[in-house]
């Protein structure tokens, strides 16, 4: 990855871009292994327009772009407090979101979205950081294992109406 990525915190102004990113970004990872039903319909309760507007106006998430140059190449959505999707630890920050366009996959940006969330994270005096992912993308929880992620419970994610599993992994930092 080149030393030129910088992040730009999103505002409402970027509902479209991010809503375009989102479903260009999720469609790329998870369209193989779904219905297209169950993702479309994934898709457009997830991602709409509405939807967005609430998580970006949410004081306790955040979004980031991860740029290059004039190039948007992914984004990360974190989460504090009440807006996290469980309450795993006291003192943690929930990493809800590392998504990264195809073309730009395995080029460093997935570590550099962790290593913002870290510092975001230290920066609020967070002792953790965790994530939740899928139990069958594997190449995933691998690189999160590299990462120092430890394993630490499951919970419930619905595809459409399908019930699938993620598997919750914290990282003490």
């Amino acid at each position: 990855m080149e030393n030129n990525l910088e992040w730009k915190q999103c505002t409402i102004a970027d509902v479209e871009t991010l809503r375009a990113l989102s479903i260009e970004t999720y469609t790329a990872t998870f369209a193989e292994q779904n219905t297209e039903k169950a993702l479309v319909d994934y898709l457009e309760q997830a991602y709409n327009e509405e939807q967005l507007k609430k998580e970006l106006n949410e004081k306790n998430s955040f979004f980031f772009f991860m740029q290059k140059g004039t190039e948007i190449v992914g984004y990360i959505k974190l989460n504090i407090g009440q807006a996290q999707s469980e309450d795993l630890q006291p003192h943690a920050l929930e990493v809800e979101r590392i998504y990264i366009r195809s073309a730009h996959k395995r080029k460093g940006y997935g570590s550099a979205g962790l290593k913002k969330a870290e510092e975001i994270a230290k920066s609020l005096h967070k002792t953790s950081i965790w994530l939740g992912v899928w139990e069958f993308n594997h190449k995933a929880r691998a690189f999160y294992e590299r990462q120092d992620f430890k394993e630490v419970g499951a919970h419930s994610f619905f595809m459409g109406e399908e019930e699938q599993t993620d598997l919750l992994l914290l990282k003490t930092i």
